[in-house]
């Protein structure tokens, strides 16, 4: 992606989570609900694109051990506050998902991502975010995550940053197609694929779940 637009998004994001603390409520997301009825009981939960924490401070909450990764420290600072409120643990990393992910090989069982994959990040971008996704994860781990898709409303309207990116009101937004989902899935599991809709609009969403496949780990056994 281009570096101006990144950094134009950072800003932008960062601005949002200023003026709107809190903006997506209290209730965690329909696929965090989903998502930890697959996840494994009590296990390593990595959330990427955490914000404001709602979906993060669930799934502590349903005795997950969770670390919130975002790359804006005002999200992460709001979330931890929240926390400690409820009197939860949360461990929070400050991430931009362009960069290699800051944790171990193998380290958690479940990473979670709703909307992040369809921010502004190219499709090498994708690529790679999901090769280090791969890598954090343990053997057998589960990746679930939700994204925009071109049957959105949204799709080809506003601003064309080209690889299916589009502007609308300040908010760059990675359109998937189902040729996308099935290449960042490949070496894995197949793509298991759910639509749903959600908020304004509404938006049109795919909620993708795939695991680390026998092949992993064998190499790694």
């Amino acid at each position: 992606m281009d570096e101006s637009l990144a950094r134009a998004q950072r800003g932008h994001w960062e601005r949002t989570y200023s003026a709107h603390p809190g903006m997506y409520g209290d209730q965690p997301s329909e696929s965090a609900e989903h998502a930890a009825t697959v996840f494994p009981p009590r296990g390593d939960v990595l959330e990427l694109g955490a914000g404001h924490g709602r979906d993060a401070l669930f799934f502590a909450r349903q005795g997950f051990t969770v670390t919130a990764a975002d790359f804006s420290p005002v999200g992460l600072d709001q979330l931890a506050a929240r926390a400690a409120a409820d009197g939860l643990t949360v461990t929070t990393l400050v991430q931009d998902v362009r960069r290699p992910l800051g944790l171990p090989d193998g380290s958690v069982d479940a990473v979670y991502a709703h909307m992040l994959f369809c921010m502004a990040l190219s499709t090498a971008e994708l690529e790679a975010l999901v090769g280090e996704v791969r890598r954090v994860l343990r053997p057998g781990g589960v990746l679930v995550y939700t994204v925009r898709h071109t049957g959105d409303a949204h799709f080809e309207t506003g601003t064309g940053h080209g690889d299916d990116i589009w502007e609308q009101s300040g908010f760059a937004v990675h359109f998937f197609s189902r040729e996308l989902v099935d290449r960042l899935a490949d070496g894995w599991t197949p793509a298991e694929v759910e639509p749903f809709e959600e908020g304004d609009l509404p938006r049109r969403l795919w909620r993708v779940t795939q695991r680390r496949t026998d092949r992993d780990v064998e190499r790694l056994g």
